[in-house]
């Protein structure tokens, strides 16, 4: 039987693929140290962004890898906030806590999962107004904890999950704004 070009690859090819692997891989690891430089937290985006599996190839997967990181941390925040509810013994910190558990809990259910799919139609700037509505609300939870002075030492790892939620908002939304702009 005859071998055809197109079902067997001769080794020589076969070993160039295998050369250029490397090559390939530090081009989309160049891409996200580029996409992470146009942001204001460097470290956080390249740390949120290298240990995905597969990594992402382009500024479009890197978006949505930055979205899905925002409304994986914001589901991790509505869980703790829930805990301190269950908890918690003061009234008014508990108030703002289920304050700030009602704006999570539609920001993780509707409006992450929307933004996610509008970057997915290339619909990017409402995936940017709609991170930026997350961010806002975040604020506004943080904003509830201090005035309700539950701002105590069990708050302190919500105001640092807050502020962690808010500067992953920051990076999916400069990320996005990369994509909107082009190369």
């Amino acid at each position: 039987m005859k071998n055809s070009p197109g079902v067997t690859s001769p080794p020589t090819h076969s070993f160039f693929l295998l050369l250029l692997l490397p090559f390939l891989a530090q081009s989309s690891d160049d891409l996200i140290a580029t996409v992470c430089k146009a942001t204001p937290f460097f470290d956080l985006c390249e740390a949120s962004l290298r240990p995905l599996s597969p990594s992402p190839s382009d500024t479009k997967s890197i978006a949505s890898a930055m979205a899905n990181v925002v409304l994986g941390n914001m589901n991790d925040t509505l869980g703790y906030i829930q805990s301190l509810i269950r908890h918690s013994h003061d009234p008014a910190a508990e108030r703002a806590l289920a304050q700030c558990a009602e704006v999570y809990r539609p920001v993780i259910r509707f409006n992450i999962p929307q933004a996610i799919e509008a970057m997915r139609r290339g619909e990017f700037a409402f995936a940017t107004y709609v991170l930026g509505d997350a961010e806002k609300q975040t604020d506004s939870c943080q904003k509830w904890i201090n005035s309700a002075g539950a701002d105590d030492e069990s708050s302190v790892p919500l105001t640092a999950r807050n502020k962690l939620v808010k500067n992953l908002c920051d990076v999916a939304i400069y990320v996005i704004k990369s994509l909107m702009n082009g190369p």
